[in-house]
């Protein structure tokens, strides 16, 4: 499991510092004003169908149904399954692209006409990359079940590259309908590039298969787990529409945090694709060691990486934005979006050991309470604290769902849960009091990766996650 993780987190860094360049490429063309704004509005609802079948909307449903098939009846589901897929994106793209002008004005109620125009204008050719996401979601369920997840996981790589090339040689001259373009090239790429080796394993995309039932059998589990995306989603949309309401800039700031904080996650996505693999095929006894060394892992990968971005939080902005103050907004937004970071890491893997044993439904409960705490949260906290605000309700959020998937699964007693999350909080608390108020950017940034390298090897050392499970 730690040996498969790692491999994939290595294949997905590539994907996710290049949708880090793209969002910094994109402030270096156009500054962080009204056009960029525009353009992130008009990218969520791509950007987030995308981001939510990468996080495994799909795979968690599919990947247990087609992993209980013989090998020519799993032949025969995805001949099934992929025409279907490619017709639900098709109309899906064609939902977003007929209702542009309506989407942009709920996204971004902050937004001029100008704004509306240009943001409809790029979503009507984003909309199009729904099918491509969408079928590249199920042609990595048959590699990831054959513990092919390098291959997978390139999806990232091969979606940001054609907007990164298009942003660093246009620069200035970069058009908001040449990047939807250069996006929309992205998406058509991702199913693209695993046909080959899916072809290479007997599959033939112009050969149609009848598997009756899967359809269904697929719709009934994907269900819950769509409801539950859908309120992340939403709170990420009423993230958006709060911050166009807090000023101009606002949206492109918590974007780049969003992203700047994603850089971690990617082990994180890794290893919930792993570790659902591994669980869909184990018994009970085996499906709660592997969750136990997820959690432990989980821990390790986010604990140490929190608090090295809380602490050099501002030499970050300042390096990687050098136009950016450093007591600017944007470095304590980060501090405060990392926080939440170790709470989620463990609420997606309680999640999946659910998914694991077929319930889709009990999480679903769970993470629709803890939505419901971060939206009203959402309608307070930023208009008191600012920007800020909005890490603060997805902090409570993300907490009541984690105690909440424990208290339903009977793991409160089970887990090491308590002393973990005291350990991160501590740490974090310790990042935040004294390295994130130092003004001198060498000094911080040096001593936050010290901070980090030894927590990480004493975390290690006391975690061991890579242990055998009987040992």
């Amino acid at each position: 499991m730690f040996g498969s993780t790692l491999w994939l987190t290595l294949a997905t860094l590539t994907g996710l510092a290049a949708g880090f360049a793209r969002e910094w490429l994109l402030v270096a063309a156009w500054g962080a004003g009204g056009r960029s704004d525009a353009f992130l509005v008009s990218l969520f609802l791509p950007e987030a169908l995308r981001m939510a079948l990468a996080a495994g909307l799909l795979s968690a449903a599919a990947l247990p149904l087609y992993q209980q098939r013989s090998s020519q009846a799993q032949q025969d589901w995805l001949g099934a399954l992929a025409p279907r897929v490619l017709l639900c994106g098709l109309g899906l793209g064609a939902l977003l692209s007929l209702g542009a002008w309506l989407w942009v004005r709920l996204i971004g109620p902050g937004l001029d006409e100008a704004g509306y125009t240009q943001a409809a204008g790029s979503l009507h050719w984003l909309a199009w990359s729904a099918p491509g996401f969408l079928l590249h979601a199920l042609l990595c369920v048959p590699l990831q079940a054959r513990s092919r997840f390098v291959l997978a996981g390139l999806g990232s790589l091969v979606f940001n590259l054609p907007p990164v090339l298009y942003l660093a040689l246009m620069r200035h001259d970069a058009t908001p309908t040449g990047l939807a373009l250069a996006c929309l090239l992205g998406s058509l790429l991702m199913p693209g590039v695993l046909c080959p080796a899916l072809c290479r394993d007997g599959w033939r995309p112009w050969h149609l298969s009848h598997a009756p039932g899967a359809g269904r059998e697929l719709l009934q589990r994907i269900g819950p787990l769509l409801s539950s995306n859908l309120a992340s989603q939403g709170l990420a949309l009423l993230e958006r529409m709060v911050a166009s309401l807090l000023g101009e800039g606002a949206v492109t700031w918590v974007n780049l945090a969003r992203k700047l904080i994603n850089l971690p996650l990617i082990a994180l996505m890794s290893l919930n694709q792993v570790l659902l693999g591994l669980m869909s095929g184990a018994e009970d006894d085996q499906r709660m060691g592997l969750l136990r060394k997820g959690l432990s892992s989980a821990t390790l990968l986010t604990v140490p990486a929190v608090a090295g971005l809380i602490g050099a939080a501002g030499a970050l902005v300042f390096l990687l934005m050098p136009g950016q103050a450093i007591d600017g907004p944007l470095p304590g937004l980060l501090a405060w979006f990392a926080a939440p970071l170790m709470f989620g890491a463990w609420n997606a893997l309680l999640a999946r050991y659910a998914y694991a044993a077929g319930d889709t439904r009990m999480p679903l409960t769970c993470e629709l309470t803890g939505s419901l705490l971060n939206a009203v949260l959402l309608g307070v906290l930023p208009f008191v604290f600012g920007l800020i605000g909005i890490a603060m309700a997805a902090i409570c959020g993300v907490v009541l769902t984690g105690l909440l998937l424990m208290r339903r699964q009977q793991l409160l007693d089970a887990l090491p849960w308590r002393q973990q999350w005291s350990l991160g909080v501590a740490i974090m608390l310790l990042a935040a009091s004294l390295l994130h108020p130092l003004s001198n950017v060498w000094l911080q940034l040096g001593l936050s990766c010290a901070y980090g390298a030894i927590l990480l090897i004493a975390m290690a050392m006391w975690l061991k996650p890579w242990r055998p499970l009987n040992g």
